[in-house]
């Protein structure tokens, strides 16, 4: 019986692998597409039995090639680019693929976690997983919801488990090929030692230079909540996966300049010596932006993952060690 992760080759695909990797599970089914052949050094130091294109993949479950084959599906694959605006393209990635998993899933009553995201929420003030909550920005978001929206009508006639969760914003190795959808924390370490200086935008939304707040995870506590869920078989629903704490771009700067440094400057001494310089809000995503995001976790809590996510000082400080031995 093989366990499948979609999006094996990307970001957080990759670490479940390893993670699974680390349990001693090598029947890992991976499952990508490597248009962007650059994802597949996330996979060479790994361990799978097999692995299929994307597209393949879906046509295996029609055909029924793959039934009774498979233990669980950890659904990581998604087109990521919060702006593109090719939104036929983003809702056949991010919508009707996983919908046909699901339904597959369902049918042969195999658990399903997959990737939701935080964008679901857009720019409101409240991040508790209710419908009320959620108002997507941008087409990723919506795909994101709508999907989530198919989970949810399905959830009291289920068969088997389905769980998403909302990832807020993850960070750590294995990114550098998403390009500029890569993590500040990613952009901030590349930044500093190509310019000598971590570039935040200036004040928006209310908010002071570089004082916007995003609730920051460190990807190996994404992967836990991940294997948390794939353990816990009598557990369903839509759960937020973030820290629960909103921390400043500020401090996210400052942990990575320390971290190099081997300092603890606060933000401010960093920004006048010129190791932090706030550049103008870009006019395209006025109105697009998420100045403020915080997970409200009582739902994950009351699910029984007890998680202790990284703050931002010690999971970006770790990261940047990584980072610094490429």
């Amino acid at each position: 019986m093989h366990t499948v992760v979609t999006g094996a080759a990307g970001f957080i695909g990759s670490k479940l692998v390893e993670a699974l990797n680390r349990r001693g599970l090598r029947e890992i089914l991976a499952v990508d597409n490597l248009e962007n052949g650059a994802k597949a050094a996330n996979l060479a130091g790994l361990e799978i039995a097999d692995y299929l294109d994307k597209r393949e993949f879906l046509t295996r479950l029609g055909t029924g090639n793959l039934d009774g084959a498979i233990e669980a599906v950890l659904h990581q694959g998604a087109c990521s680019d919060t702006m593109l605006a090719d939104g036929r393209y983003v809702m056949e990635n991010n919508y009707a693929y996983s919908r046909a998993l699901l339904e597959w899933c369902q049918d042969e009553e195999v658990p399903l976690v997959y990737a939701s995201s935080a964008a679901v929420y857009g720019a409101g003030r409240r991040f508790a997983e209710a419908r009320e909550n959620e108002r997507p920005l941008n087409v990723y978001g919506y795909s994101k919801l709508l999907f989530d929206q198919q989970v949810r009508a399905r959830l009291a006639g289920r068969t088997a488990p389905v769980v998403g969760l909302r990832y807020f914003n993850v960070y750590g190795p294995n990114e550098a090929h998403k390009g500029r959808m890569a993590s500040v924390a990613f952009h901030a370490f590349r930044q500093l030692r190509g310019e000598g200086r971590v570039k935040l935008f200036a004040g928006s939304g209310g908010y002071g230079d570089g004082e916007q707040r995003r609730d920051f995870v460190h990807v190996e506590d994404a992967v836990a909540v991940n294997l948390h869920f794939l353990d816990a078989p009598d557990a369903s629903g839509i759960f937020n996966c973030g820290s629960g704490r909103a921390q400043t771009f500020n401090d996210l700067a400052a942990a990575v300049i320390n971290a190099v440094r081997g300092t603890s400057a606060p933000a401010a001494e960093l920004a006048r010596e010129g190791l932090i310089q706030y550049i103008p809000f870009p006019a395209q995503l006025a109105g697009r932006y998420q100045s403020f995001t915080e997970a409200d976790l009582a739902q994950l809590r009351a699910a029984g993952c007890g998680v202790a996510f990284r703050p931002v000082e010690q999971g970006v400080a770790e990261y940047v060690r990584e980072l610094m031995k490429e």
